[in-house]
């Protein structure tokens, strides 16, 4: 089986990648020249929005050194989106999650942070 085809940054056939291309509807949040951030269709707390590179990456298992940037603007635009959201701050909170593969439920396999907050989130998780 060959791998979908790609046209230097987005992989053909990705969800993620239609939706930082605009082809795929999305309620987005933040957009910058690294990353784009939209709120998860299906949240699991009050504020669930995920944040993913504009360059197609497949999952935290396949970043390398060559990922520096992309990784770095993913952790200042989940900050960037936590801070819009009032839940950043000294006095609030949110949780990053980064699923890698079926066992963690990472139904799609473009690399992105969920920022999950709005509420006590427990621990352990899952």
């Amino acid at each position: 089986m060959s791998a979908p085809a790609t046209d230097g940054d987005r992989m053909d056939g990705c969800l993620f990648c239609g939706i930082v291309a605009g082809d795929v509807p999305a309620e987005v949040v933040w957009s910058d020249d690294h990353t784009v951030a939209f709120r998860d269709i299906n949240p699991a707390a009050p504020v669930h929005v995920l944040v993913v590179p504009r360059r197609h990456i497949t999952n935290a298992a396949e970043v390398t050194p060559e990922h520096a940037v992309e990784v770095a603007a993913l952790f200042a635009a989940a900050r960037a989106v936590a801070d819009a959201e009032g839940v950043g701050g000294p006095d609030r909170g949110y949780r990053l999650v980064a699923n890698v593969g079926p066992d963690a439920l990472n139904s799609v396999p473009h690399l992105h942070l969920h920022v999950l907050a709005g509420r006590r989130l427990e621990w352990p998780p899952g």
